[in-house]
């Protein structure tokens, strides 16, 4: 982690047709590469869901895939960032798929 970055966690939902295309494996396979821990899932009313903490700027990137990219069968309509906050220690060991 570069010195004087701090760690950040934010919550998202994220709509569209976002599943049934893969978002859920896509999403965790990104979070890995960037180095994140956290989760995601599907909900009950079609959207996906999650939680991402890691260094700052590694979060904003994988903030930017859920806005713009996604998987490659997905059409992301709207991505949305709650409950975002700094914090001492990660509280996850890695970026799993929740059921």
């Amino acid at each position: 982690m570069a010195q004087g970055e701090g760690l950040l966690s934010v919550d998202y939902e994220v709509s569209g047709k976002v599943q049934g295309v893969f978002f859920r494996k896509y999403t965790q396979g990104e979070a890995k590469r960037l180095g994140l821990v956290g989760w995601v899932q599907n909900t009950s009313h079609g959207t996906v869901q999650g939680q991402i903490q890691g260094p700052t700027a590694r979060v904003r990137e994988l903030q930017e895939w859920l806005r713009k990219t996604g998987s490659p069968q997905s059409r992301i309509s709207r991505a949305e960032f709650s409950n975002e906050k700094e914090i001492a220690a990660l509280e996850h060991k890695e970026f799993q798929i929740l059921k």
